[in-house]
């Protein structure tokens, strides 16, 4: 069994190595965890595998914010040191340091 490590970490600003979007990632899941449906729409050619990092971002382009679920094949670092202006950014994370946001504590119950 091969153990793979996520190149990218929760709080890191990343961009679409295709598409013109940035984002925040806010989770990851080690290999694909979405539907059948959901990977099938994407047309063949550009289809990632699924045996990589997915990662869950508040994501934003020049005319939304939303969120995404990108492959790690598909990310790039984000280095350009501009803030993500998705609304849900302050509930998720309390402030940036050393360029990337860091996460608000959870309660434990």
């Amino acid at each position: 069994m091969t153990v793979r490590v996520a190149r990218f970490e929760i709080g890191q600003v990343v961009r679409h190595r295709v598409f013109p979007f940035r984002g925040v990632i806010f989770d990851v899941d080690p290999e694909f965890a979405n539907t059948e449906e959901w990977w099938l729409a994407i047309p063949e050619h550009v289809r990632p595998r699924k045996d990589q990092p997915f990662y869950h971002l508040l994501a934003e382009n020049a005319e939304t914010t939303y969120v995404a679920y990108v492959s790690e094949q598909n990310l790039l670092p984000d280095d350009s040191g501009q803030p993500v202006s998705h609304p849900q950014v302050s509930e998720l994370f309390c402030g940036i340091e050393n360029g990337r946001y860091v996460r608000r504590p959870h309660p434990v119950n």
